[in-house]
């Protein structure tokens, strides 16, 4: 959907905490590059921490599959709706409204990507990426994309997916997890 401008939820500031910290272009461009790179299939997608709904919906860009879309913010889940039908996949995605940490709880089969942005200051993003990692939504075909501050350390695995590749670029560091024999 290149030169579509995709909406952003708005940025509140808790607690002297930054709100929502949509990916930016230039990184949402390494992290396809490395999928690409790596052969990762788009038929089914899951966008935890979905925010604006941008990663989930550059995977559904590249291909004939399917999404879905988890955030727990209303302002994110109306966000991400509007740039689905902005972009014309509304038909091929879901869009949940709860905390990443319920989606092995709340979603059923199994994902070929999974893509987690959380929040930079959100101390559960690692754990709620494990539970699902660990979970039936990930087989050992899938891969998982975290992307997480530099000063946070990336398990060496996620549920039984080994740490393939990480990339630091400034502040943020996207991690790639998934089997090598599988990619």
């Amino acid at each position: 959907m290149r030169g579509r401008n995709l909406k952003s939820p708005p940025r509140p500031r808790q607690a002297g905490r930054p709100g929502i910290r949509p990916t930016s272009d230039m990184i949402r461009g390494v992290i396809f590059d490395m999928l690409d790179a790596m052969g990762a299939d788009y038929a089914r997608v899951l966008d935890l921490y979905a925010g604006s709904g941008a990663l989930g919906i550059e995977a559904l860009s590249r291909g004939d599959g399917e999404a879905d879309f988890v955030d727990a913010d209303t302002t994110a889940v109306a966000t991400v709706r509007a740039n689905l039908d902005l972009t014309g996949f509304a038909g091929r995605a879901r869009v949940h409204g709860f905390d990443a940490k319920m989606a092995p709880s709340r979603l059923r089969g199994a994902y070929t990507l999974v893509l987690a942005d959380p929040p930079y200051y959100d101390e559960g993003a690692f754990a709620a990426a494990q539970a699902v990692a660990a979970s039936p939504l990930v087989t050992p075909e899938s891969v998982v994309v975290v992307e997480h501050h530099r000063r946070e350390t990336a398990p060496e695995r996620l549920g039984a997916l080994p740490l393939y590749r990480s990339r630091r670029h400034g502040d943020t560091v996207v991690s790639i997890y998934a089997d090598k024999e599988a990619t």
